[in-house]
């Protein structure tokens, strides 16, 4: 029953990633630009509903997978609470969409929370990982590796956007156009796709245990 739960949980990741990746293809999202607007400018278009389902299945299918390895005793306490600020951020982010910057000269209570809830969430996920890999892996090195890569990788994609906000603060400039926003942030929200998948995917009893 956990291994039919965990892949299911997987399953939604899929789905989810593959109903963003959908609407970079069709129109008239597919005029978004992927380089410099970032994923929840599609919350503002006509298939803002797609957006929607793609993030609630993310959200889910992490909820499911997090809750079958707690059963399992495999994730400690504070990768839980992080796991939650992930699968919580994730249904804010879909609760307060995105400011829309073309009626707007500043984001409301709204905006404020989706920003909130956006960094949280991309935080959270990559420390999650870091702390549940050994628990989780405990005679699995390569699994281990693999996924503590991933969730590294995940939050160098994070400094870039903190580096980029330290220099327009120094400089006086807009962090979002010194980068290419839009890159960095499907970057960093498929490496953590890929690093939860590893954590969540199901192991074999002997990998489960100590050696």
């Amino acid at each position: 029953m956990s291994v039919a739960v965990s892949l299911t949980g997987i399953a939604a990741l899929v789905t989810g990633a593959t109903l963003v990746l959908l609407l970079q293809v069709i129109p008239p999202t597919d005029e978004i630009s992927v380089t410099r607007r970032t994923i929840s400018e599609y919350g503002l278009s006509d298939h803002k509903w797609v957006f929607d389902l793609a993030v609630v299945l993310v959200a889910l299918g992490s909820a499911a997978g997090l809750a079958v390895l707690g059963r399992q005793r495999r994730l400690p306490v504070p990768a839980a609470i992080l796991g939650t600020l992930w699968t919580v951020g994730l249904l804010v982010i879909v609760a307060f969409p995105k400011p829309d910057w073309a009626t707007v000269s500043r984001a409301d209570f709204g905006g404020t929370m989706h920003r909130i809830a956006s960094v949280v969430a991309f935080v959270a996920l990559p420390l999650a990982v870091l702390v549940a890999v050994r628990t989780a892996f405990p005679a699995s090195p390569g699994r281990r590796w693999s996924a503590r890569l991933l969730a590294i990788a995940s939050l160098g994609w994070f400094a870039v956007i903190l580096g980029a906000v330290v220099v327009a603060a120094v400089d006086g400039g807009r962090w979002w156009t010194l980068i290419p926003l839009g890159l960095v942030e499907r970057g960093m929200a498929l490496t953590e796709l890929i690093a939860l998948g590893v954590l969540l995917a199901p192991v074999g009893e002997r990998s489960a245990r100590r050696p």
